[in-house]
């Protein structure tokens, strides 16, 4: 994780990295947007469920399970191919995320361990804790180096201490760069993405910019594509402010695009054809 210097709140320092508060200011008011729809006044839950689901579908198309909404919505068993198998744990996390809210703040290592039993849904003893050195990595989109193990307690530390400690960032560049350590880190064996994503958005809700998790960012990530999400994340790696800001510009774009995809669903639900 890149800062721009010495800082007591290195990640409100990310926002005044160029072009990050217009970032901020437009995922602001794209969600200011959404949650004065009519539809949000009646019919909140349904639009949420909605985004839950749509939300799955794009993180599982990220970790290589393009499916189709309609598969997903029609699917019961999740237990087949490799393919139905991330689409399963894409479902469980965003269903999980939700419960794990109030321990965020306090403990996220515990809550990016549950996230990562969760995903697994094994009993392998290497699920839900950090890799050791020599242990393998499934993670075939993100092929950037990959620290080593005392490389990432170090650093999977840090970023807890700056989420327990709090501070005035705003939630999209906190959530940005939760998403984008936890990718570069990959600090699990297998579903780093589905977890990355899955910490994003409890991010974003439990900020209380989007607190009925509307603005579903998976969404958006998968209609950006898989090039420019990995493209967006070599920037962050580097480490550089300008990588580092065009990653949390990325994260915005997504976050924006979520919210046009569920003021589509509103829309649908205000005509009656959900």
């Amino acid at each position: 994780m890149s800062t721009t210097g010495a800082t007591a709140d290195p990640l409100a320092a990310l926002g005044t990295l160029p072009g990050v508060a217009e970032s901020v200011e437009s995922v602001r008011k794209a969600v200011d947007r959404v949650y004065g729809h009519r539809v949000m006044r009646r019919r909140s839950s349904e639009v949420t469920s909605e985004a839950a689901l749509r939300g799955a579908r794009g993180s599982a198309a990220l970790s290589g399970a393009d499916w189709a909404l309609e598969e997903v919505r029609r699917r019961t068993d999740f237990s087949g191919d490799d393919g139905a198998r991330t689409v399963g744990a894409a479902l469980r996390l965003t269903a999980e995320a939700g419960q794990l809210l109030s321990i965020w703040r306090q403990s996220p290592l515990r809550v990016l361990a549950r996230l990562h039993l969760v995903a697994a849904a094994t009993d392998d003893p290497r699920v839900g804790r950090p890799r050791q050195d020599g242990e393998p990595v499934d993670e075939p989109l993100v092929e950037l180096p990959l620290p080593g193990a005392s490389e990432v307690a170090g650093r999977l530390e840090g970023l807890a201490e700056l989420i327990i400690a709090g501070g005035s960032a705003p939630a999209l560049v906190t959530a940005a760069v939760v998403h984008g350590e936890l990718l570069a880190l990959r600090p699990f064996g297998s579903h780093n993405g589905l977890v990355a994503r899955a910490a994003q958005r409890i991010v974003l809700v439990g900020s209380g910019l989007d607190p009925k998790a509307i603005c579903s960012a998976e969404v958006g990530h998968a209609e950006l594509g898989p090039a420019a999400y990995v493209a967006a994340l070599d920037g962050y790696a580097s480490g550089t402010p300008q990588g580092v800001a065009a990653w949390i510009a990325h994260c915005g774009k997504a976050v924006e695009l979520g919210v046009r995809e569920s003021t589509a669903v509103c829309e649908a639900l205000q005509r009656g054809a959900a």
